[in-house]
């Protein structure tokens, strides 16, 4: 559990830094992210965008495992 944790918290520190070049490709602005400040440094949890690219992610992978006729 603790492992979780740590991952997911040092997963936000890496996405908070990354924050500015993210929102150029939209991460941050859809309906379901939430943006809020704490102690003057801007945060995003971004539900929304997850859920996108997460999809697209899945359908590049479909598409390739399709396609691919030598994969196993």
């Amino acid at each position: 559990m603790i492992r979780w944790v740590v991952a997911i918290f040092l997963l936000l520190l890496v996405f908070s830094g990354l924050l500015p070049f993210l929102s150029r490709l939209g991460l941050g602005r859809l309906p379901g992210d939430i943006p809020f400040k704490l102690f003057g440094q801007p945060f995003c949890l971004p539900f929304g965008s997850t859920l996108l690219w997460s999809a697209v992610a899945f359908g590049i992978a479909e598409v390739v495992r399709l396609t691919c006729l030598g994969c196993a």
